[in-house]
């Protein structure tokens, strides 16, 4: 990121997160346990990636559409095991196929606890997620957002501009007073493109460094680490 991203001189009111890979876990750890577990192919698993989620991917592939909602978990699943290839050469059980695979996923206390400080400062966090058919820990992510923008919900995805525009307007808050986490490169970019500060999540000390050259109130909290939570409060 820049430094004309990182300049704090215009005021931060929002901050909008991404769920998989930024308050969990990576999402190429879960997929790498995935992988040993059911013996797949890792190859092939990254051929479908590339052929349905890359930047060059056509619009409409299956994961568009799962992420869309018009296709189910059940039927992408169908689709996902036809297309993997397993070690000893034995076919991939469809049934609960992407389940296995976010049964890999965990959480990220670090991440959840920043979430906590930002909104400690007065910041406003959202979330805005594209779903693979998961189902999001409620409560959990409840009492750490605003709201929550889902992509089968509302059928948008990121990194189309349609889906950041729709977080802003239930925000009421212009793109320029608003950053967006993510640790997907298209997604970060999709967001600058539409004139928000854009953070492209790496771990979470990096992420931490660059949100707090944005909102400077926030490195106050990360000063005193023996400090209880609760008096963690931002100046």
């Amino acid at each position: 990121m820049g430094s004309s991203e990182v300049a704090a001189s215009a005021a931060i009111d929002a901050v909008i997160f991404d769920y998989g890979g930024v308050l969990t876990t990576p999402g190429r750890t879960a997929i790498q346990a995935w992988v040993r577990e059911e013996r797949i192919v890792p190859e092939s698993f990254s051929a479908v990636l590339k052929e349905w989620l890359s930047r060059r991917a056509p619009r409409g592939t299956p994961i568009h559409r799962l992420e869309t909602g018009e296709l189910t978990a059940e039927e992408f699943n169908v689709l996902l095991a036809d297309k993997l290839s397993t070690e000893d050469g034995r076919p991939v059980e469809p049934a609960g196929l992407l389940q296995r695979l976010f049964s890999h996923m965990r959480r990220n206390p670090g991440m959840h606890e920043l979430v906590r400080q930002l909104r400690s400062c007065g910041i406003r966090t959202a979330l805005l997620s594209n779903s693979w058919g998961n189902n999001y820990p409620w409560d959990e992510l409840d009492d750490l957002f605003e709201f929550a923008v889902i992509s089968a919900e509302v059928g948008m995805r990121k990194p189309d501009p349609d889906i950041y525009q729709l977080a802003l307007q239930r925000l009421g808050i212009p793109p320029q007073r608003t950053v967006f986490v993510d640790d997907g490169r298209p997604n970060t970019e999709a967001a600058q493109h539409l004139g928000m500060h854009a953070v492209l999540h790496t771990d979470n000390d990096t992420t931490r460094q660059q949100l707090g050259r944005l909102i400077p109130r926030l490195m106050n909290t990360g000063r005193a680490q023996a400090v209880p939570p609760q008096a963690k409060e931002c100046g």
